[in-house]
């Protein structure tokens, strides 16, 4: 991994990204995907923590909030998010660093957990990020958007104005993450919550509150969820936004042929 591997555009995407920095937007966001962190380890407990690519630091903040470990390092690629990080106010915050994408600057093994959370699908060479996410730790929460579905080849644009240049289902997360010696201990679904197409809709997108909109955006998460529970796992994935994963080293590493 010698040499510059990320591209000098997205490096640049995502200074600038970092500069137009919207507080509660992210933190709403980070609400929420803090959540699904605590849920999908429960029964497990860390000491030390790394997220990789932590944007402004909006989760581990709240993570620390709820007292999830005793230690957080983090690691991100534009120096903007690594000053948003520093005065973010986490509390046990250790250390937090500018990275280049791929090469993590501890040594094998150094953290019980890394958090990996909305960044798959962002990144050009995810199988690299993968292995050395694997060297440096013993467990790993990934959590990727579901934007796979029928005509997404029609939407690259709306996409790529997320950043999202990878798209996954549930099942190709869980087969990239096999084919790399990853096994998955624990997984959940989840839908976006009212509140944040609430705010997407108001705020961000500047459209006048309406009492039949918000009734429609509460019952259409409703009934997303109704028939999930009705119709079982399968169902869920396919109505699911979001995936989380806790995994560990498996046991046995994949071998080609």
């Amino acid at each position: 991994m010698e040499g510059k591997v990320i591209s000098t555009n997205v490096k640049a995407a995502y200074d600038e990204f970092y500069q137009k920095h919207d507080v509660a937007w992210r933190m709403l966001g980070a609400k929420y995907k803090a959540q699904h962190i605590i849920d999908v380890c429960k029964g497990h407990s860390f000491n030390t923590v790394l997220e990789v690519g932590a944007g402004d630091g909006s989760i581990l903040k709240l993570l620390s909030e709820q007292n999830f470990a005793p230690g957080y390092d983090a690691v991100e690629i534009s120096d903007s998010g690594v000053g948003l990080i520093k005065t973010a106010g986490i509390k046990n915050l250790r250390s937090v660093q500018e990275f280049d994408g791929y090469k993590l600057p501890f040594g094998d093994g150094s953290f019980d957990l890394i958090i990996l959370s909305h960044v798959l699908e962002h990144v050009e060479h995810e199988r690299m990020l993968l292995r050395e996410i694997k060297r440096v730790a013993k467990m790993f929460v990934i959590e990727v958007p579901l934007d796979y579905r029928v005509g997404v080849d029609k939407r690259i644009k709306h996409f790529l104005a997320y950043g999202h240049i990878n798209v996954y289902t549930p099942t190709s997360l869980r087969y990239l993450l096999g084919t790399e010696g990853l096994e998955v201990v624990n997984d959940l679904t989840s839908m976006i919550e009212p509140e944040v197409t609430r705010f997407n809709t108001y705020i961000n997108q500047k459209k006048n509150k309406n009492l039949l909109t918000s009734i429609k955006i509460t019952a259409e998460y409703t009934l997303k969820n109704l028939m999930a529970g009705i119709m079982g796992k399968k169902k869920r994935e396919g109505l699911a936004n979001a995936y989380t994963v806790l995994c560990k080293k498996a046991e046995h590493q994949p071998e080609l042929f």
